[in-house]
């Protein structure tokens, strides 16, 4: 393929992957910044989503087929559905832990990822899963470049969802709520703000985004599977770090950033595919090291 083609299926499959990095790097980002949490069960939660969207599919299909429509149909059930799921979540294992050391929470965050990942785990007998849809295989061609209707479609999908997200936390009640709380929770609780319902509508939308990712990878690679969600989760929190842990738009950026250059660096002979986790942790390293907050991230004061 020439270098100008492999350039560009470069960039289209940077920004497919980055989309996923993205949306699932939105739910680090945000439970850290309202509750300094470093939520590593995550990454299941975005193989739950898959898992649920691959019934929910299955389900409508017989009604409206399992073409877009079906697909988009099953996104929002996961979405709602795991959302909710999130916010069990929170109220059961994270609540009560608030006030303990963040040690305690953590531990509660990967025992968590455990519960998710084996209850999947038994449920599939540890076997992928093949996510069939009715999507077809075509898209445009320029050349030996070749862009799939699903690649297109699942970004701008991914993009609706994260421009619908910054509009929320820059311009509703909540959004703001969100982003008192972040900076003092004990002011927010004396002004009358309801930091618990926050907190939970955090963990809604932080799963609901995630849910979607799982779906719409699901579709986008064909299968799933219970430990789909570990490696990709570790990734998706290296996006967090690299735009700043705590900002959304960082968050974004920082997912898109990882995409690329996970990308890119496949296509460099020395590295190649089988070293892209390698050359991935190692730009999580570089980073925490010459720049610890990310790109948009701010320095914080430890509170005692």
């Amino acid at each position: 393929m020439p270098a100008l083609e492999t350039f560009l299926q470069a960039i289209v499959n940077g920004l497919v992957l980055g989309s996923f990095y993205a949306l699932i790097a939105l739910g680090y980002t945000m439970i850290f910044g309202v509750i300094k949490l470093l939520n590593f069960a995550h990454g299941d939660v975005y193989m739950v989503g898959a898992f649920v969207g691959f019934g929910a599919l299955s389900l409508v299909s017989g009604v409206v087929g399992a073409g877009w429509t079906g697909l988009f149909i099953a996104i929002l059930i996961s979405m709602v559905a795991v959302g909710f799921l999130g916010v069990i979540i929170q109220r059961v294992a994270y609540q009560p832990m608030l006030s303990a050391p963040r040690l305690s929470i953590l531990i509660t965050a990967l025992a968590v990822s455990l519960v998710l990942q084996n209850g999947a785990l038994s449920l599939t007998h540890g076997k992928y899963t093949a996510f069939r849809t009715d999507l077809g295989f075509g898209g445009f061609e320029f050349g030996r470049l070749f862009i799939s209707h699903q690649a297109m479609v699942l970004v701008a999908t991914a993009a609706v969802l994260m421009i619908a997200l910054e509009f929320f936390v820059s311009r509703t009640m909540y959004g703001r709520a969100m982003r008192a709380v972040s900076i003092d929770k004990d002011m927010c609780r004396l002004m009358g703000i309801n930091v618990n319902r926050v907190v939970a509508i955090t963990f809604l939308i932080g799963s609901a985004l995630a849910a979607a990712a799982g779906t719409m990878a699901g579709a986008y690679y064909g299968s799933i599977w219970y430990f789909m969600g570990f490696l990709i989760g570790l990734k998706a929190f290296t996006a967090a770090v690299i735009g700043g842990i705590g900002s959304i738009t960082g968050a974004m950026l920082g997912g898109l950033i990882l995409g690329m250059l996970e990308s890119f660096g496949t296509q460099i002979p020395w590295i190649g595919s089988e070293w892209k986790d390698v050359f991935t942790f190692a730009i999580l390293i570089l980073v925490l090291v010459f720049k610890p907050t990310g790109l948009l991230g701010k320095s914080e004061v430890e509170r005692m």
